[in-house]
């Protein structure tokens, strides 16, 4: 839906015909567009937006109908039929599970439209819009710039918007789930423990676990890497799993070659200090962004600690030794950073893994990084934990163990 909202502008208003927004929420196989994809069907016919490029439009339009004309939602799904290639299906052999909501325009009581009217011209403010998918009456919640944008926004407080759709019981499940999406951006479904106080559950009871679709409108997380080296490389290839856009930045043009880091997104020959420096101006680090330092080169990466520890990134690290550690230390000192801002230096980066090789390593950070976002203060096997599996979201601060040593320290905050 969140995709449609500009094109869905003149649909919007008192007056208007009710109208369906069809949106996938979940697909396996061959499928031919993702999770979040959405097409709008107004109760005079009218289409805007495509699942499926049109295997499954006639069947999801004639869905559409049906609940402006029940004013529920419903799910459908879609999926080859080998019994009979012409019967309604996915011909290239996936499924696509579609969730299908009407909208009445200009009506205050429903969420669904006084979402859009509020989503509906934003352009590329950032939010995210979130609702019910087991539940047959038509719901919606709006996360603003100040909620989607911020690591931990979507947390289970008083003032959550996320209590709107499930009540005490689940919150802090769904909460910590919305977060993860917020950080990724893109669509995702997901799942929490049964928690509905009303058992309005549309299908199988208030026992159905709670699900919920949510969309964002964000740019990528960034991930900035500074150093082209071995150790460069396999990181490059390690948080693009996690879905950042990923930077790597070194001075010396005969070593960042983009050649050598194919799958970074972007690969800049400046000195790296001035290209953060430039990004921070320009708006494009955020509250989101990570760095990692692997130059060993005390001109690089003093100079660009210094810069990056006086940003709100999310995460600061810097590879070396205990000693370089200290040497680093001990001249980001001289050069005016405050202990509260080296307690953020995530120094020597990663987890203790035993790492080794560059892909070890690697592993390590990836791992630093995922805790670290999470909320994580200590890393040990979920095998030796009995606590839940996903810390809920909390705000910065938080966290009070230093990872590296163990010991507690309130210097050091949650998400940074």
């Amino acid at each position: 839906m969140l995709a449609l909202t500009d094109r869905l502008a003149p649909w919007l208003g008192p007056g208007q015909p009710h109208f369906a927004v069809a949106t996938v929420v979940g697909a396996s196989g061959s499928v031919p567009r993702p999770v979040g994809t959405a097409m709008a069907v107004r109760a005079d016919g009218a289409v805007i937006g495509s699942l499926s490029g049109g295997c499954v439009e006639a069947a999801v339009h004639a869905a559409a109908l049906d609940a402006i004309a029940v004013g529920e939602c419903h799910r459908e799904t879609f999926g080859y039929s080998d019994d009979d290639a012409f019967a309604v299906g996915l011909t290239c052999g996936g499924s696509l599970e579609v969730h299908v909501q009407p909208v009445r325009p200009g009506d205050p009581d429903d969420p669904g439209a006084v979402a859009l009217e509020r989503l509906a011209g934003g352009g590329d403010v950032p939010a995210a819009l979130v609702r019910r998918l087991d539940v047959a009456r038509p719901t919606a919640v709006v996360l603003g710039p100040e909620q989607s944008a911020a690591p931990g926004a979507a947390s289970p407080g008083p003032d959550s918007p996320l209590r709107a759709l499930v009540d005490d019981g689940a919150l802090p499940a769904v909460s910590a789930q919305v977060a993860a999406v917020l950080r990724a951006g893109g669509a995702a479904t997901v799942h929490a423990a049964p928690g509905v106080a009303d058992g309005s559950c549309a299908e199988g009871g208030p026992e159905e676990p709670v699900a919920l679709l949510v969309e964002t409108r964000l740019a990528p997380p960034r991930f900035v890497v500074v150093g082209a080296n071995d150790f460069a490389g396999a990181l490059v290839r390690a948080v693009r799993l996690l879905g950042y856009h990923v930077t790597l930045v070194d001075a010396r043009e005969v070593f960042a070659a983009p050649r050598r880091f194919p799958q970074a997104d972007e690969v800049v020959v400046d000195w790296p200090d001035r290209y953060l420096a430039a990004e921070a101006a320009a708006g494009r680090l955020d509250g989101r962004t990570a760095v990692a330092v692997l130059t060993h080169d005390a001109k690089f990466d003093v100079p660009t600690l210094r810069l990056a520890l006086g940003l709100p990134l999310a995460y600061v690290g810097a590879m070396g030794s205990r000693r370089s550690h200290a040497q680093r230390l001990r001249a980001l000192r001289d050069q005016g950073v405050t202990p509260e801002a080296l307690a953020r230096l995530r120094s020597p980066i990663g987890l203790d893994l035993g790492a080794v090789t560059p892909e070890e390593v690697a592993v390590s950070v990836v791992a630093e990084l995922v805790a670290v976002r999470h909320g994580r203060t200590t890393a040990v096997p979920l095998s030796a934990t009995d606590g839940p599996l996903h810390a809920a979201p909390g705000p910065p601060g938080a966290s009070d163990i230093d990872i590296h040593s163990g010991t507690r320290s309130k210097e050091r905050p949650r998400w940074t």
